[in-house]
């Protein structure tokens, strides 16, 4: 009987090793049919690199917000005096005199706003097409190639480079144009200037256009080449044209990328300085007509800073950069909601 016992003792064990192997597989099978597993979480393991890295993304995230508010804490002190004694009608004032301590700030937000809007109105349709010309097979891949490196190459060269350019080249090429435009158009407001000079809002506008050319392309090409093949294969299948491909399904699936372009280019177009300076006019005046002079808030900057008077001058100047960060800020925060107003509409 014994010997019997013994003798079943390896199948028994057997027995159990099978059931165990079961429920566990089955254990197995259950949790990956599980439709909320979380493949990203490390629970029950510590991963001390992990949570080391994890915590250095959050103190340099951190850093950047605090930096933020610094500047901000310091342009908003230095511009105290003036927001004290101009309060909001420095946003509508249109006097500038030194000599006086008086200031207003709507000429240069003028002027920064229309070269701002004529640059990004250039720049978009010209960025769009570089990066559909340089993404997709229209040409043969090593003229792409050229291309692209090309656009891209401009935004190495320094902004007082660009200016010089303009005035010697630029201005002496665009001049007659001008002229023709003001003799010709006359009567359309935004060329009622009958001789224009080189310096002007428009001239401004398209050298900023070319400067932020770079940025709206590159960007732009980069978002449409990571669209999936199939998109455009899927396309064509059922019955779409090219153009039609490129239009309704890349572009709309390109959407938050050339957005996201776009705004960066507007803020590079704000934030310039040297080659708007050169090429503006300065001239503190508010006029339809894009072939007068004008004036921007970089420019003012760049150009009175280094001899203003300690007192409201340096307050105004504080001031007007305070107004062209919230300008910039705020563009950025409207970007974020298209994008994200796009995207809900698109679900």
């Amino acid at each position: 009987m014994t010997a019997v016992r013994l003798h079943l003792i390896p199948d028994f064990i057997n027995f159990l090793l099978i059931m165990a192997n079961s429920s566990e597989s089955q254990n197995n099978s259950l949790s990956l049919s599980d439709g909320n597993i979380d493949l990203t979480s490390t629970g029950g393991v510590n991963f001390w690199f992990d949570k080391g890295f994890t915590w250095v993304v959050y103190l340099f995230a951190g850093i950047t917000v605090a930096i933020l508010f610094v500047m901000t804490y310091v342009i908003f002190q230095q511009a105290e005096p003036a927001i004290d004694e101009f309060g909001l009608g420095f946003l509508w004032g249109q006097d500038w005199d030194t000599g006086n301590q008086i200031f207003g700030a709507l000429p240069y937000i003028y002027g920064t706003l229309v070269s701002s809007a004529i640059a990004i109105i250039l720049t978009i349709p010209v960025g769009i097409s570089v990066a559909l010309v340089t993404s997709e097979d229209f040409l043969p891949n090593p003229l792409k190639t050229t291309i692209a490196f090309i656009i891209e190459l401009i935004a190495a060269i320094p902004s007082v480079i660009i200016g010089l350019w303009g005035i010697f080249i630029f201005i002496p090429f665009i001049t007659p144009i001008e002229k023709w435009l003001g003799s010709t158009f006359g009567f359309i407001p935004l060329f009622n200037t009958q001789d224009p000079a080189g310096n002007n809002m428009l001239t401004a506008g398209i050298v900023l256009a070319i400067m932020t050319l770079p940025a709206m392309a590159a960007i732009s090409r980069d978002v449409l080449m990571v669209i999936p093949k199939e998109l455009r294969s899927s396309s064509m299948a059922l019955g779409g044209t090219r153009w039609e491909t490129v239009f309704r399904v890349l572009l709309p699936a390109a959407f938050s990328g050339i957005v996201s372009a776009t705004m960066l280019s507007l803020g590079r177009a704000l934030g310039e300085t040297m080659a708007v300076t050169m090429l503006i006019g300065n001239s503190a005046q508010i006029s339809i007509s894009l072939l007068d002079p004008a004036y921007n808030i970089p420019a003012v900057l760049a150009n009175e800073f280094a001899e203003a008077e300690p007192g409201l001058h340096i307050g105004a100047l504080s001031y007007l950069g305070l107004i062209l960060f919230a300008l910039t800020l705020a563009i950025n925060i409207a970007a974020v909601l298209i994008v994200e107003w796009v995207g809900k509409k698109n679900r």
